[in-house]
């Protein structure tokens, strides 16, 4: 049962914000001290993404556990007793129909939001809270910087293959070195 009342509950749920969270602070400052620059909840692109770095095409959503239902099983059309929890997200036991409508909906929504920008040319990468704990931390960090070097390397390769020089096609060329 609730301890506080529907005020109180309503209260704190409206002081929860959505940019500049701890989770979402650790990124941006394992980011910076990498040497990525970026740029903050992008208000073109679709989905406001926490963070847009635009020479690597990627944007970064740092989710929270709970509000984006991370490993939380939810059946299509099947009825809200079959919704499993997982570790890190456990759903309210108290109105709990409200609450499994909301994570759905926050579930279909970050999913269109992700394929319009992979239509768009965008990559995306999703950071969740629960791999942020100070166990997990560093680790979650050097693959973000892992997975973003390689989709600019992936961007940036040698799609034709370089000429043959003189040398490779059999002939040596020695270089005029009188003048």
């Amino acid at each position: 049962m609730d301890k506080l009342t529907g005020q109180q509950r309503s209260a704190n749920m409206a002081a929860i914000k959505s940019k500049d969270t701890k989770p979402e602070m650790i990124v941006r400052k394992g980011l910076w001290r990498r040497g990525f620059r970026y740029r903050l909840n992008h208000k073109r692109l679709p989905g406001h993404p926490d963070l847009v770095l635009r020479k690597y095409r990627t944007c970064i959503f740092v989710n929270g556990c709970f509000w984006h239902g991370h490993h939380v099983t939810m059946p299509e059309g099947k009825g809200e007793e079959d919704i499993v929890n997982s570790e890190c997200c456990k759903i309210p036991k108290t109105n709990r129909d409200f609450w499994v409508a909301k994570i759905r909906r926050n579930k279909e929504r970050d999913t269109e939001e992700q394929r319009r920008l992979a239509e768009m040319g965008w990559h995306c990468i999703t950071v969740w809270e629960c791999e942020l704990k100070p166990s997990k931390r560093e680790a979650t960090l050097r693959a973000l910087a892992f997975t973003l070097n390689k989709i600019w390397l992936n961007d940036h390769s040698v799609r034709k293959p370089y000429p043959k020089t003189e040398e490779e096609n059999g002939m040596l060329m020695v270089a005029d070195r009188t003048k």
